[in-house]
C-alpha cells in the first residue's frame, strides 16, 4: 500500500503524551509540511505558531482548559510538550479551510514520523480574548487573526486505538 495512505489510515488522536520533548528536526519536518497545505487562491492565510517553551505552553493550556469549563487538574493538551497553534488571517475568505488543510498536514506529517498527534479547538476563543491578544502583541505578530486551532505534539504514552470501523454510507457514488 502506499505510504501516504498507511499515515491516513493509521493517524489517531493521542489523549497521552511522555513529556520528552520531539527532536528540532521532526519539528522542522512538520511545521513544513504545515505550509504546504492547499490554501484559497494560494493566499497562504494561516500563520504557525510553535510553542516548545513550557512556561508559555502551561499558560495557553491554563487559558484553554478555563474556556473550556474544565477543572484545575485537567490538562487540554493531554501532557504533550508541543503545541503548533494555527491561525489564519480573518480578510482571506477562506481563513477557516486554509488553517484547516493546515492542521491536517501537521496532523499527518507528525504521524509519519511516529509522533503523536490531537487537535484541540478553543483557539478562536483564546485569540478573541485579551491573554491570546496579548499574547500575539508580546510575540511581535500584527494582523487580524482567528484561532483556528492547536496541534497537541510529543510521543505517545501508550498504544493508540485502533480506528472504528467507517460507516457504511460514508461514500456515494452517482
Amino acid at each position: 500500500m502506499n505510504e501516504t495512505i498507511k499515515v491516513l489510515e493509521s493517524r489517531r488522536s493521542c489523549r497521552n503524551f511522555k513529556s520528552d520533548m520531539i527532536k528540532d528536526e521532526e519539528l522542522k519536518t512538520i511545521l513544513e509540511a504545515g505550509t504546504y497545505a492547499a490554501t484559497g487562491m494560494g493566499k497562504q492565510s494561516p500563520i504557525i505558531i510553535a510553542v516548545t517553551d513550557k512556561k508559555l505552553r502551561d499558560e495557553i493550556s491554563e487559558e484553554n482548559r478555563k474556556i473550556g469549563g474544565w477543572g484545575e487538574d485537567f490538562d487540554p493538551f493531554y501532557g504533550a510538550p508541543v503545541i503548533l497553534i494555527v491561525l489564519a488571517d480573518k480578510e482571506v475568505s477562506t481563513h477557516v479551510y486554509d488553517g484547516s488543510l493546515v492542521m491536517g498536514n501537521l496532523m499527518n506529517a507528525a504521524e509519519s514520523l511516529g509522533i503523536a498527534s490531537i487537535w484541540i479547538h478553543r483557539a478562536r476563543e483564546e485569540f478573541e480574548s485579551e491573554f491570546g491578544k496579548n499574547l500575539l502583541k508580546k510575540l511581535g505578530i500584527e494582523g487580524d487573526y482567528e484561532g483556528i486551532g492547536h496541534c497537541a505534539l510529543g510521543y505517545a504514552a501508550e498504544p493508540l486505538k485502533a480506528p472504528v470501523a467507517r460507516k457504511d454510507n460514508y461514500i456515494y457514488y452517482v
